[in-house]
């Protein structure tokens, strides 16, 4: 199902026994547009720590409670690998976190999670059998890994203009793979809201808190209308895919 990044921040983080915070934030892939992590506030807890946890740990939202289950103890999490609060995520650091938590790397082919498609059928694999981890790869820090929280507000550039900035990512909570990127147009068109895959995406300007889209303002001006307070269904996303003349994810 599709979901609202947004709508996910906040919600509360159950381990086996207790609750160890709240999402804060997610970390995605920018070559795949995977999340890769989502972001723990447990400051009251761990003070000084950034506390990751993988998609492969999380089991399924209660979406009423607003709970997000995760498949650990609190002494597994403290136990973990640390990492300080304002520090990058290095492959070095992924490769001790997952070593610690015994789950495959992820980085190890091109499907969206190492030889899974989905984090839970790597969760599953990792409870019957570790899987072949692979090259580490370099130890520096990993340039493709970004805070959803900091590309919120980046203003997006069509081919003719300045058309708004970006407000919100929507997730497929299945392979954790973000489908789009919600568009505000802010006052040019009276705050309306539009959808953008990623691979609609020209170029992203990571220092000058950018990105550039292949269509014109007009286009976007006349593309189907996205209400945040409606969920994306299949008939919504034919309709957008048709009217940029792309090919649809789900027939690939």
């Amino acid at each position: 199902m599709l979901r609202s990044v947004e709508e996910i921040e906040g919600y509360t983080l159950a381990a086996t026994d207790g609750e160890v915070g709240r999402c804060w934030d997610f970390l995605f892939d920018d070559t795949m547009w995977v999340v890769r992590y989502m972001i723990a506030d447990t400051r009251k807890w761990l003070p000084g720590r950034k506390v990751l946890i993988s998609p492969i740990l999380l089991g399924t939202p209660d979406w009423e409670t607003r709970r997000f289950p995760v498949d650990l103890t609190k002494d597994a999490i403290k136990a973990a690998p640390p990492l300080r609060e304002d520090a990058p995520v290095s492959r070095q650091y992924e490769a001790e976190y997952f070593r610690h938590y015994e789950i495959p790397f992820y980085w190890v082919s091109d499907a969206a999670w190492g030889a899974y498609m989905t984090p839970a059928a790597a969760r599953a694999a990792a409870r019957a059998e570790q899987a072949d981890e692979g090259d580490v790869g370099p130890s520096g820090g990993d340039p493709h890994l970004r805070s959803v929280n900091e590309v919120k507000d980046y203003r997006v550039e069509a081919l003719d203009g300045e058309v708004g900035k970006v407000s919100d990512f929507i997730l497929d909570d299945e392979p954790w793979i973000v489908r789009y990127l919600v568009f505000d147009t802010g006052s040019w068109l009276s705050g309306r809201k539009v959808l953008v895959a990623p691979d609609w995406v020209r170029r992203i300007d990571w220092p000058q808190q950018s990105l550039s889209v292949d269509m014109t303002r007009e286009h976007v001006e006349n593309s189907p209308v996205f209400d945040p307070s409606q969920p994306i269904n299949r008939e919504y996303e034919t309709r957008l895919y048709d009217f940029y003349g792309r090919p649809r994810y789900w027939s690939r």
